[in-house]
């Protein structure tokens, strides 16, 4: 978070626990295709917290819950999205342009795996 710059558009693994899950409405792309199932939510560790976005499914429609729970201790395969580099963010207004000054360092991503809790004796 000191120099997202540094991985935008970077392929990164973390491990932390999902926060603030938000459903997203269906959004259209700048291409005319509608993407349904998308959300958004948080990854918080005992360092930081960083905004992850899941895009949903294009040209499909569906209904779906989103793959996370609040709570829930996750393993995130995500590419980094740095500020001032252009580019698409996912917000609650659906997909957006990302300005020259735009602050946001967002999360796209691509694989996420349940940590199960260590079995205790």
């Amino acid at each position: 978070m000191d120099d997202p710059s540094r991985f935008h558009l970077r392929q990164v693994t973390l491990q932390g626990t999902v926060r603030n899950v938000q459903p997203l409405d269906p959004y259209t792309l700048p291409a005319g295709t509608t993407c349904y199932g998308a959300y958004l939510f948080y990854l918080e560790d005992a360092t930081s917290s960083l905004n992850v976005a899941s895009f949903g499914r294009c040209g499909i429609p569906l209904v779906k819950d989103p793959d996370v729970e609040d709570g829930t201790r996750i393993e995130l395969q995500a590419t980094i999205q740095a500020p001032s580099h252009g580019g698409y963010y996912l917000s609650f207004q659906g997909i957006k342009v990302a300005g020259e000054r735009e602050g946001v360092v967002q999360a796209v991503a691509d694989r996420i795996t349940p940590l199960l809790d260590e079995a205790k004796p």
